[in-house]
């Protein structure tokens, strides 16, 4: 790719691209800068991460590219595209925020009206995980499964609830419920750190996740479920159903749902794992 085009200005600022999926991708650290000037980016944009994302375990909106760094060499960096962007700077508070939509927008997609297009956003998010070397049916588990979250949230916030402390709660109590341990206790078991748990689970941990999910959701809405206590409610019983249901399929299956096996692992340490759960 030309040098030149993969540089771009705001401001006086510089902002990292790299052309991939049929689109531009930014280095959201350079953005973070470039919109709060900042002294340590990485720092911000680390802090945002862990609010905006990982304790309400969101599936991440960002990749990890390898762009070149000031000392020329090439450094894995965490990107964004357009539509990801501009969910990232609703999280920053800067008065240069409009000036740089509008500039984005120049820069980095002249099809701006499909940032609202919900079957491209899908299309793409495939895209991204089929790069990571995630199969065909674990990314369709993994959508559906975002799709699931996504419908429950929207509940929670028609219904009162509004506090992302609020929402890591009810998550963490439909995931105790679901498989007696909260999302922190979960990836401490997988031995992740900074990781997004769910992108980290098999198809049977999706499944049972959705199903607490989606029960919450349908308890919620069955009984109108109103205010906080009300939803806790709802959420608590909605994973204990997921939670009877895995119990059962461990005592048909004779072995937990629940594994420390993540996407992290070594090929031998995988392999090490299944020789361990065969006996």
């Amino acid at each position: 790719m030309d040098k030149e085009k993969a540089l771009v200005v705001f401001q006086s600022k510089k902002i990292r691209r790299i052309w991939l999926y049929d689109e531009w991708w930014f280095s959201v650290v350079d953005v973070v800068e470039a919109l709060t000037d900042s002294p340590t980016p990485r720092q911000y944009w680390g802090k945002i991460k862990d609010r905006e994302f990982k304790s309400l375990q969101l599936s991440p909106i960002w990749v990890q590219l390898k762009l070149e760094a000031e000392d020329g060499k090439l450094r894995i960096t965490d990107c964004a595209n357009t539509k990801a962007i501009f969910r990232i700077i609703q999280s920053i508070p800067s008065k240069k925020a409009e000036p740089f939509k509008r500039w984005l927008a120049e820069v980095g997609y002249d099809r701006v009206q499909e940032i609202d297009n919900p079957e491209l956003a899908q299309k793409r998010m495939k895209e991204i995980y089929r790069a990571k070397g995630y199969s065909d049916d674990w990314i369709e588990k993994r959508v559906r499964g975002i799709a699931v979250r996504d419908e429950l949230t929207d509940e929670w916030k028609k219904r009162g609830v509004s506090e992302e402390k609020e929402y890591a709660i009810l998550t963490a109590e439909i995931s105790k419920a679901t498989f007696g341990m909260t999302p922190s206790e979960y990836k401490e078991f997988k031995g992740l750190a900074k990781e997004n748990l769910r992108d980290h689970m098999n198809d049977l941990e999706l499944i049972f996740t959705m199903l607490g999910e989606r029960v919450s959701t349908e308890i919620t809405r069955q009984e109108d479920a109103q205010g906080y206590i009300e939803v806790e409610g709802a959420a608590k019983r909605g994973g204990r159903v997921a939670g009877n249901a895995r119990k059962e399929a461990e005592r048909e299956l004779g072995r937990s749902v629940a594994t420390k096996e993540n996407y992290l692992l070594e090929p031998e340490k995988k392999m090490k794992l299944e020789r361990k759960k065969k006996g």
